[in-house]
């Protein structure tokens, strides 16, 4: 190592820590089954291979890559500080550093040496959108083309820069890790974390306190919440097995009870605590804290875990829990409703990554229940386990299948991978038949289950989309994975054939050109012509009947109809008009929203926004300029929050809709005066609305469409999903399949170039890490 090296070797690692952290902005996770893109011109570059053995030569070629957008400058610089700090670091070491770097803005944890040999044009975001392909620089698969994985392992081989991952890392800022057989290169810290992880959940489940569980207690209180079926419950089963471990996973599709099933779990907690006598002899409640990675997410969850709390019926739980003299209202009142951001929970620091709680200042909490938890990356949940005490329970509620968290890591997706079929061992079924009376189908059933498995639950039956639903059968076809007896062409035949059979909640428009104007009439009134009978004629569960599809006009229409006359803004009660107002305005809004897949583009949010603009003012229902439309404000304008601002209480996620309202009756210079500000729902799932000046939001955007990614934790009465017209990397089966359960009641699918939906459906997110791998 170099004089220069030693000297800075204390400082290194803080600096190490904060290096790879900014995602990359159009870069995403390979996928499996990307079709090959047509390949730019491979103009001579001389000998590529080159910068495989000479430093010169791969920092000229990364400057290149950096240039064309596939590299962010961020990994080169990584890979030169590691080059002047240690003068001996092989090109080999360098190269792998700064792909190592890069795969963080691609959501990967680490770099994984094989996969990367095996694809190595999916380890750079190639190409990147807006590309024109002209003089391209060499490709990573001309430069790895002869280059043999044992030859690149044993180039990580330098203990100043790469330390084993099966021993103590010391303060080396690379770590090699080999534990499963495979060669994967991590940043130290986000080693660290999935080492964290890893650890704080494999204590959770070897303390499960299997035998703290009152085997008589427990089956009566689970039969006082569930009725009896000689069919399996899986959110029974779900129940009894979040029961029993200090750390459990609840994971199922839309409409499969996620919500019910923990709502009923805290019930059976909290009956479960007040049943027994505390520390000091009078029975304790548990401390229940309810978290979300958003805001919107959060208040969704609030406001449903809300209505269920009062909805449910606690008098026979009480008394199966062995509850003397306890009175019900208390048992309801310790059932916690109010649901915070993880954010918040933990402590945010300004300008630090750091929290408030941690290991030495751990939350006060008995049990931590988490929504939406396949949009927790990496760091923040190693963040939540490290800040929880010993002996608190961590329960994680999410759908495996959507698309995982934006910055690096799946960590739901990894811990679920065989959740699917269950593997409980012999003991955990004989234990589950015991506590709920039914027994556990054979195909779940696994001698060599892991630890892991006996903490998952998977709750299999939708009761939201039924057997008559487009919507629900479509998201099966397209969530079912690829096997021996389901290929690419029997599951594109599949995802066909549901639109082939005239459901009624389910529509396809199919796009001309660019300016096919059946997409202005989609935004503006639903298209409910593209649905059997035009969208009349249907009804719910309840009988009710279902309103026919519509579009943006139909908030708008709202906000026009139902303004109140009151001709000025007051304060308190007399606000009321206006709180009103805007609830049913931003209600209205709720029934429609157009999902896409980009930002950028023609078909991403940056062309799509002042489109849809201009096709309701053409309608007549927006008056705004163009310049206004781009960059301005105007009435009707809704806006989403992307990022968290706590001092007006707004959350990345919500969404609030620009309304013209008059002055305060303090402020009122002349009559007929107007003001636009921005109402917005409260996170806290009150109800209650938020009045914000435009002037004090400094990170929104318009949202008349809305990335399916920003879209995680919301649904929406009438979703129209927009695919792209060219293949790409971030079209997954996993979006699709997010923004098709995105839609309650109507779904129209919109494709700008046939094909796009098969090619999407093929594909998989494969987001690399050592989570999962033998827990």
């Amino acid at each position: 190592m170099s004089k220069r090296s030693k000297h800075h070797d204390d400082a290194t690692p803080d600096l190490f820590a904060d290096l790879g952290e900014e995602p990359a902005s159009n870069s995403q996770a390979p996928v499996k089954g990307l079709p090959a893109e047509p390949e730019p011109p491979q103009a001579a570059q001389g000998n590529v291979q080159a910068a495989l053995h000479d430093t010169q030569a791969l920092f000229a070629l990364l400057d290149r890559w950096v240039e064309r957008g596939w590299l962010r400058a961020l990994d080169r610089a990584l890979a030169s500080f590691f080059e002047r700090e240690v003068s001996d670091a092989p090109p080999l070491l360098l190269l792998a550093a700064a792909l190592a770097s890069h795969q963080l803005g691609r959501g990967h944890v680490c770099l994984d040496l094989a996969q990367t040999l095996a694809a190595p044009d999916l380890a750079l975001s190639l190409p990147p959108e807006g590309d024109d392909l002209s003089d391209p620089p060499p490709l990573p698969s001309e430069l790895l083309a002869e280059l043999e994985l044992a030859t690149w392992r044993a180039a990580l081989n330098h203990p100043a820069l790469v330390a084993d991952g099966s021993e103590p890392p010391g303060n080396t800022p690379l770590v090699r890790s080999e534990r499963d057989g495979n060669v994967r290169l991590y940043l130290r810290r986000y080693w660290q974390y999935e080492q964290n992880i890893r650890g704080l959940i494999g204590a959770r489940l070897t303390a499960t306190p299997e035998a703290e569980t009152d085997t008589a207690t427990l089956p009566r209180a689970l039969a006082a919440l569930f009725p009896q079926s000689h069919e399996l419950d899986w959110q029974q089963a779900a129940c009894a097995l979040a029961s029993r471990s200090r750390f459990a996973v609840i994971t199922g599709g839309p409409g499969t009870g996620k919500t019910t099933t923990v709502v009923k779990l805290l019930a059976l907690l909290q009956a479960l605590a007040l049943g027994e006598p505390g520390p000091a002899g009078a029975p304790r409640p548990l401390r229940i804290r309810l978290a979300a990675p958003t805001g919107k997410a959060a208040a969704r969850l609030n406001e449903s875990i809300a209505k269920q709390v009062q909805g449910l019926s606690l008098v026979e739980l009480a008394a199966a829990a062995g509850q003397q003299g306890v009175d019900i209202s208390t048992l309801r009142d310790s059932i916690p409703t109010e649901v915070t951001t993880l954010h918040r929970l933990l402590g945010s620091r300004p300008d630090t990554r750091h929290f408030r709680h941690h290991a030495g200042n751990p939350l006060a909490l008995d049990a931590l229940v988490i929504d939406e938890a396949s949009m927790v990356d990496i760091e923040m949940m190693a963040a939540v386990l490290t800040a929880l005490p010993p002996k608190a329970r961590l329960i994680l509620l999410g759908d495996k299948d959507q698309l995982a968290s934006v910055e690096a890591g799946a960590v739901l997706g990894d811990l679920c991978q065989r959740a699917e079929g269950g593997h409980y061992t012999p003991a955990t079924c004989d234990w589950l038949e015991r506590v709920i009376g039914t027994p556990i189908p054979e195909r779940y059933r696994d001698e060599a289950g892991q630890p892991l498995d006996q903490a998952i639950a998977m709750l299999r039956v939708s009761h939201r989309f039924d057997a008559k639903s487009g919507i629900g059968q479509l998201a099966e076809a397209v969530n079912r994975p690829l096997g021996p007896d389901h290929g690419q062409k029997e599951k594109k035949r599949a995802v066909r054939e549901i639109f082939q059979q005239d459901y009624a909640d389910i529509a396809r428009l199919a796009l001309a050109d660019a300016d096919d104007p059946a997409l202005d009439r989609l935004v503006v009134n639903g298209n409910p012509a593209g649905f059997a009978n035009s969208g009349a004629g249907r009804h719910d569960r309840r009988g009710e009947p279902i309103t026919p599809p519509v579009g943006y006009g139909h908030y708008l229409e709202v906000m026009k109809s139902a303004r109140p006359a009151q001709p000025y803004f007051g304060e308190g009660d007399e606000r009321q008009p206006y709180d009103d107002w805007a609830r049913q305005v931003l209600t209205a809004h709720g029934h429609f929203q157009l999902l896409c897949a980009l930002r950028k583009g023609a078909w991403g949010i940056q062309g799509l926004n002042p489109r849809i603009g201009r096709a309701l003012r053409r309608a007549g229902w927006l008056k705004a300029s163009d310049l206004e439309l781009e960059q301005g404000w105007f009435e009707g304008r809704p806006v989403l929050v992307t990022r968290n601002d706590y001092g007006l209480g707004l959350m990345n996620g919500d969404i609030g809709i620009t309304l013209a309202v008059p002055e305060a009756r303090s402020a009122i210079d002349s009559p007929g005066r107007t003001l636009l500000r921005v109402a917005l729902p409260a996170s806290d799932g009150s109800g209650d609305i938020k009045w914000v000046l435009p002037s004090r939001l400094q990170a929104v955007e318009t949202v008349f469409a809305m990335t399916v990614h920003k879209s995680q934790g919301s649904e929406f009465t009438h979703t129209a999903l927009l695919l792209p017209d060219a293949p790409n990397p971030i079209l997954t089966r996993e979006l699709v399949y997010t923004g098709i359960t995105r839609a309650r009641d109507w779904l129209t699918l919109v494709e700008t170039r046939r094909g796009m939906l098969d090619e999407a459906v093929t594909r998989e997110v494969v987001r690399v890490s050592g989570l999962g791998k033998e827990q």
